[in-house]
């Protein structure tokens, strides 16, 4: 991808409503289904309250075992930074970025999300 294409990208990318606050469980995941361009994505969703960033959403997909399982996952803090960690093979993921502690060359995809209202917001 080069520059030109990144910028379509990102003029491309719209703000979708997901689900609603209520929905979420706090300090857990929850998984949903969203259509980016790309096609169909499922999501897990991570509400934080208390948090600097409060609202996280990255790949629900295991990218180790394959399964869709990431929302399931447990919920902690390593070296300051959020993580979720898989419940097959327990590897962690930084919640901001995606990254895998234990192996850096893999990393969940990750979208930006926001509450508006009560309404979970995320951009695809």
């Amino acid at each position: 991808m080069n520059s030109a294409t990144a910028e379509a990208s990102t003029m491309t990318q719209t703000w979708r409503p997901l689900c609603t606050k209520a929905d979420l469980v706090p300090h857990s995941g929850v998984a949903a289904w969203i259509e980016t361009p790309e096609g169909p994505a499922q999501v897990a969703l991570f509400y934080l309250p208390g948090h600097a960033t409060e609202l996280y959403a990255v790949d629900h997909r295991d990218p180790f075992s394959g399964a869709n399982v990431i929302a399931r996952g447990i919920v902690g803090d390593l070296s300051g930074a959020p993580v979720v960690a898989s419940p097959i093979y327990k590897q962690h993921f930084r919640l901001d970025d995606g990254h895998c502690l234990e192996d850096e060359a893999v990393r969940l995809r990750c979208w930006t999300a926001c509450f508006k209202g009560d309404q979970v917001m995320i951009r695809v």
